[in-house]
């Protein structure tokens, strides 16, 4: 997501993609970005690519503010990609088990016994998300009091070490970073190498990608990474970083669109594990594959994942078939993410698409501080806390590591668009949340 309106080209071409003839409208792509920055919904970067040839590129917002001062996202601006950053894993720890250096059957406390349940939990589990590993690293109980600072591995293992299983393995899938940032720490003591080393020598200097590797500090704007910002009252506010040791291998790396597109492809086109590897990828149960998960966009299903953390997001979508990537990376998510792919795709394949107006209503700070509190159902353990700061309200569902800002469609209704609506009742204390699942109502405490 990133907010620089850039005029729009309106040129269109041609091109085939499994057998038949599609015209990409190039000029609706660029107005449906155009409108995200005019309104300030969202800074980052695109890239819809075919058989690794980028077929349409387009950055808007900033990487850098600093008062007047902004400077320009552009297609080589390098982005925090999250959890993305697990398709990478997986696929080491795939070549790993290709090279016979490891099996999918290997016990975890044949390397890290201990992990409680180690004795149970199979390489293979960890990877599907199956293993029962406590998310430590997102456990707000269980985490250093400030994720802004930098953690030893020795440190981050102790901590994956204190949670208490969630469940028995292979009995349910539950997504744990905290197994994935233990593969790391199995990469680097079977190759005797760094994560970043591993890294490059098995994946980014093997493929050509130029512009991916493990962040180890804070952003730096002099390598063009983008920092993070989130709207308020109009205006680019810094977001503080999740310090990537923190992240290590479950969501550290840094990268482009552009390298994220070459990269699928290449493990698509078997140049980084084998077909069968892949093939256990794509394997999916319980909605998740092996380093990798599958989204519906247009009626079809792509292959990928997404990342984000802070304020920074990203989402890597391929479809085999038509060998088309689309990758996107964000600085600052406002307009959900999930909405810019889908409007993306839809505009792809020429379905019908309205560009949102994304217009919001002022409500007076006055109004707003009526709402603020913590909410509460009788049926639901959970509690929902509505902050405020400036013009702006903000949502923290429970177990959430930070609040997302609400958009004003009325006074007293506010949305994230396409995941919730809330709308208060000043007067009764009451606040309705509706999904697409239904709607629940909520009681302020006192």
């Amino acid at each position: 997501m990133t907010f620089k309106s850039l005029s729009a080209t309106v040129l269109t071409f041609g091109l085939t993609v499994a057998g038949y003839a599609q015209t990409l409208d190039k000029a609706k792509l660029d107005q449906f970005f155009d409108r995200l920055a005019e309104k300030n919904k969202a800074m980052g970067s695109l890239v819809i690519a075919e058989t690794g040839n980028a077929l349409y590129s387009r950055s808007i917002g900033y990487g850098q503010i600093n008062g007047a001062e902004k400077k320009p996202l552009t297609a080589t601006s390098r982005f925090r990609i999250g959890s993305i950053t697990k398709m990478f894993t997986a696929a080491m720890i795939l070549q790993l088990v290709e090279e016979g250096k490891l099996k999918l059957t290997d016990p975890l406390n044949k390397f890290f016994p201990q992990i409680p349940n180690a004795d149970k939990i199979t390489i293979a589990q960890i990877l599907a998300h199956r293993s029962g590993i406590h998310d430590a690293v997102l456990d707000k109980n269980l985490r250093p009091s400030s994720n802004t600072n930098a953690i030893t591995k020795d440190e981050l293992l102790a901590l994956i070490a204190k949670g208490t299983p969630d469940f028995e393995p292979d009995t349910k899938h539950s997504y744990s970073n905290s197994g994935y940032v233990l593969l790391g720490f199995l990469l680097e003591k079977l190759t005797g190498r760094s994560y970043g080393e591993t890294l490059k020598e098995r994946i980014t200097a093997k493929i050509g990608l130029k512009d991916t590797y493990v962040a180890t500090g804070n952003i730096d704007v002099n390598k063009n990474e983008a920092l993070t910002y989130m709207n308020l009252d109009g205006n680019w506010k810094p977001v503080p970083e999740t310090h990537p040791s923190l992240l290590f291998s479950a969501g550290a790396i840094v990268s482009t669109p552009s390298d994220m597109v070459k990269f699928i492809q290449a493990l698509f086109d078997g140049k980084v594990v084998s077909k069968e590897s892949l093939d256990q990828m794509k394997t999916i149960k319980d909605g998740d594959g092996v380093g990798m998960e599958p989204f519906t966009f247009a009626g079809k299903t792509f292959y990928g994942h997404t990342g984000g953390a802070d304020n920074y997001g990203a989402w890597l979508a391929y479809l085999p078939e038509e060998k088309l990537a689309v990758a996107y990376t964000t600085n600052a998510k406002v307009y959900p993410v999930a909405n810019i792919m889908r409007g993306v795709i839809d505009i792809y394949y020429n379905k019908p698409f309205t560009i949102p107006s994304l217009e919001s209503v002022a409500v007076s700070p006055e109004v707003l501080d009526k709402y603020v509190g913590i909410y509460s159902n009788p049926e639901a353990p959970a509690k929902l806390t509505i902050t405020r700061e400036g013009t702006t309200l903000f949502f923290q569902p429970p177990g959430a590591q930070t609040s997302a800002p609400l958009e004003a469609t009325a006074e007293n209704k506010f949305q994230i668009e396409g995941v919730v609506i809330i709308e208060f009742d000043a007067a009764n204390n009451r606040m309705t949340l509706k999904r697409r699942g239904g709607e629940r109502i909520f009681t302020k405490e006192k």
